[in-house]
């Protein structure tokens, strides 16, 4: 079997370029493609596109920390987040307080940084774009920590 790997891919209904430089300040986001949609090698399908998406972002990756992460405009301006969270699993407490309070800038806490019993420090923040995070800070030699 060949290596999956699953990356999350999220849409910001018109918001993407400021939604990466928000993670570029807030959590040291690595850009490393952006193509608009005016720039593709193939034209948008007629009609799949919202007026005015022309300049906007069809398609975007960066990295934070050793995850993947790609984003987009989308084609429409109504697209929603829901039904999941993007957990980012820590060894040290200072920077799991330093992301939190960066990605809740603008945002709204969930659950407040605190002891937990699997946790020294975990919260839960959405930011600005109604994307949701989990900061877990856990032993660096436990199974899934990173």
């Amino acid at each position: 079997m060949s290596k999956t790997t699953i990356e999350p891919y999220l849409t910001f209904s018109g918001r993407c370029e400021e939604a990466l430089e928000f993670y570029k300040k807030a959590l040291g986001a690595n850009v490393v493609m952006v193509m608009r949609f005016d720039e593709a090698p193939d034209p948008v399908p007629e009609g799949m596109l919202a007026p005015g998406f022309e300049k906007k972002i069809m398609h975007a990756s960066f990295w934070v920390g050793g995850s993947m992460i790609m984003a987009s405009d989308g084609c429409n301006s109504s697209e929603k987040f829901g039904g999941f969270s993007l957990s980012i699993s820590l060894t040290d407490e200072a920077e799991a307080k330093k992301y939190f309070e960066a990605l809740g800038e603008g945002g709204k806490v969930n659950m407040p940084l605190g002891k937990t019993f699997w946790s020294p420090l975990f919260g839960m923040v959405e930011d600005r774009f109604g994307v949701n995070w989990m900061i877990n800070v856990c032993d660096p030699n436990a199974q899934g920590c990173a």
